[in-house]
């Protein structure tokens, strides 16, 4: 890694009073030079309470519109303007609407993996980290429309015995993922945990010893007595683990889980981003205010 090149970020980011958020599937150089790694609720979080008067956000488009929603009076920049995510392409407003149409009596939550537009049609929005807390906050005799993951929905109809429409979108990265990798994992390390993303197919997640948001892993693997785990997700993930715990071993259940999206961002990048101050991310309204409110609500329901 080029000291040169982090000390420019270190006197860049102190003239423009800038934080750098990373998201845990980042590359590790990313990761490290970040003021804050974290799944997508713990950055949720520093978003909205960060002093800084820029957030430069290394992650995805969805993430920094996020934070662009929360903290509105903030100057939000994405390093990488083609990081996008698949899944949250997956639905759009014209489609949540005449889903809701079907269902006009439903509460609608969406993934924080969506569009801002998304998440201003939608009552709540939530995480992985959180899912599962939310919807044991809403009425049983209500219907619930989850968007866009049917994984991660899956799972919480899974955990929470309520039943839920599901839209069909999904992660291609953890799609990739599949039982053979869990079963060869298996076999190599014996005596490892096997720690798996609830984005992962439910095959998959029958597989798995636990099923968690990258959130819950780190915490998991800090605190277990287990000193070996497979991962179930994306691979960058690792790094973060490996940091966190040197005396721990953490194995990939397979190579094949590479986000590239997430791995657009580069030093050169959050470089380029302070000195330019590119690429802004703007949420215009009224959808800024209507997906605050989903988002606000998220943030009120933090996972036990």
């Amino acid at each position: 890694m080029s000291t040169g090149i982090i000390e420019k970020i270190q006197t860049l980011k102190k003239q423009r009073n800038a934080v750098i958020l990373a998201h845990n599937y980042q590359p590790g150089d990313i990761q490290d030079i970040a003021d804050f790694t974290g799944d997508s609720l713990a950055l949720s979080v520093q978003a909205s309470q960060t002093d800084a008067d820029v957030i430069v956000f290394c992650g995805v488009l969805f993430m920094a519109e996020t934070a662009a929603i929360l903290s509105p009076e903030k100057t939000v920049l994405l390093p990488e303007k083609g990081a996008g995510c698949p899944m949250a392409d997956m639905i759009n407003v014209q489609q949540l609407q005449e889903l809701k149409n079907k269902h006009p009596e439903a509460h609608v939550i969406c993934y924080v993996n969506s569009t801002a537009e998304v998440k201003a049609l939608s009552d709540y929005c939530c995480t992985s980290g959180n899912a599962l807390e939310l919807v044991q906050t809403l009425p049983k005799d209500r219907e619930i429309i989850f968007v866009p993951d049917k994984n991660l929905g899956g799972f919480i109809v899974e955990r929470t015995e309520r039943e839920m429409i599901l839209w069909p979108g999904y992660c291609s990265s953890h799609m990739l993922i599949v039982p053979a990798d869990i079963e060869a994992a298996r076999k190599a390390h014996p005596n490892a945990l096997v720690l798996a993303h609830p984005e992962c197919n439910p095959d998959v997640r029958a597989l798995a010893d636990e099923l968690l948001s990258t959130g819950g892993m780190l915490k998991l693997a800090e605190t277990s007595d287990v000193n070996e785990f497979v991962i179930a997700t994306e691979n960058g993930i690792i790094h973060s683990l490996q940091k966190q715990n040197p005396d721990k071993r953490f194995y990939p259940a397979t190579e094949k889980a590479i986000c590239p999206n997430m791995k657009k961002i580069s030093l050169e990048k959050v470089v380029w981003a302070l000195e330019d101050m590119q690429y802004q991310i703007t949420v215009s309204e009224p959808v800024c205010s209507r997906a605050k409110r989903s988002l606000d609500r998220m943030l009120e329901v933090l996972p036990s």
